[in-house]
């Protein structure tokens, strides 16, 4: 187990500290870290990390902001939702980049990953509307099924629900998730 927390503390602070991290329990019971998972594993990612592109992303931030502002404001009154917690996930998760993509595969305004798009019927995470839809969607579920706690449902927006289950519906201890609910809560005025 130490071992264990060595490996995840390098991980955390190393260079691979921006990289998606996924875990994998062998048959034997042996528990495997990477951030390249194998295809024909059952690998779940663990911790997701900004697109490659977020720091280029912040420049134009401002600008994109303003492109999607109606969009936002749209879809946030269509499900009831707060537009200003709208724009602080976006914000996090990919600086208002409509093409971000992170190297685990999470796409858009909102980093859809294609489970979550196939489950709120997103056919194409790259178009914005379909992209904000979903998440919006996904996010609103989240809220309900953590009782609106927003710190919970901000951890499952990044972590996956699962993992906020998993802690006995705390913030997962991922350093990453507790780092984006900390900077999603400020960005919203809520910390």
């Amino acid at each position: 187990m130490k071992l264990l927390k060595t490996i995840l503390l390098l991980l955390c602070v190393s260079s691979f500290a921006f990289a998606d991290i996924f875990k994998y329990v062998a048959p034997d019971g042996r528990v495997y870290y990477t951030d390249q998972p194998k295809k024909g594993f059952n690998y779940r990612l663990i911790i997701r990390t900004r697109p490659k592109t977020y720091a280029r992303d912040v420049k134009f931030m401002a600008g994109n902001k303003l492109k999607y502002q109606s969009l936002i404001a749209k879809t946030a009154a269509k499900h009831q939702m707060d537009p200003k917690l709208l724009h602080a996930v976006i914000q996090a998760e990919s600086a208002y980049n409509p093409h971000a993509v992170s190297s685990a595969g999470a796409v858009g305004l909102m980093q859809l990953m294609p489970d979550t798009a196939r489950r709120y019927g997103v056919t194409d995470r790259h178009d914005a509307e379909q992209n904000v839809d979903g998440g919006t969607r996904y996010l609103k579920d989240l809220l309900a099924m953590f009782n609106s706690n927003l710190k919970l449902a901000v951890a499952g927006y990044n972590a996956g629900e699962g993992a906020v289950m998993k802690y006995n519906y705390t913030v997962p201890p991922y350093r990453e998730t507790q780092n984006y609910v900390q900077q999603v809560l400020r960005l919203y005025g809520k910390s």
